[in-house]
């Protein structure tokens, strides 16, 4: 099994279109009430459109090689951080931001420790 595709609730497809174009994502699918995005290694991301978008506690992903400066270019952009890279005590380095509907997103560096951490079961 292999976990290649999400989908997001979003109030506004051309809104929503227009920032995970902004973050770098290719447009591969466009309609008013949808988008897929292809990611960088394979994945796709989509967005679907919905009267109103409830929000969890959940959050998506992006590993980053080029992590701070992507994060500045996308400052200078527009993009707005809930905060910058920051190197967290599970070995990861991360960014958080929210799409414009409010979803979480994160900005990350992990590298081997993703797959590989210190603590990994054996």
């Amino acid at each position: 099994m292999n976990l290649n595709q999400v989908t997001l609730d979003v109030t506004d497809v051309e809104r929503a279109r227009a920032f995970y174009q902004r973050l770098g994502l290719t447009l591969i699918v466009s309609s008013d009430h949808y988008a897929r995005f292809l990611c960088p290694g394979g994945a796709t991301l989509s967005v679907h459109r919905v009267e109103t978008v409830v929000l969890g506690q959940s959050g998506v992903y992006f590993e980053c090689e080029d992590l701070d400066d992507r994060v500045e270019a996308l400052i200078h952009a527009g993009v707005v951080f809930d905060h910058g890279p920051v190197d967290q005590t599970w070995l990861w380095r991360e960014a958080w931001l929210r799409d414009p509907d409010g979803n979480c997103l994160c900005l990350y560096l992990a590298g081997e420790n993703r797959v590989n951490p210190p603590w990994r079961v054996a």
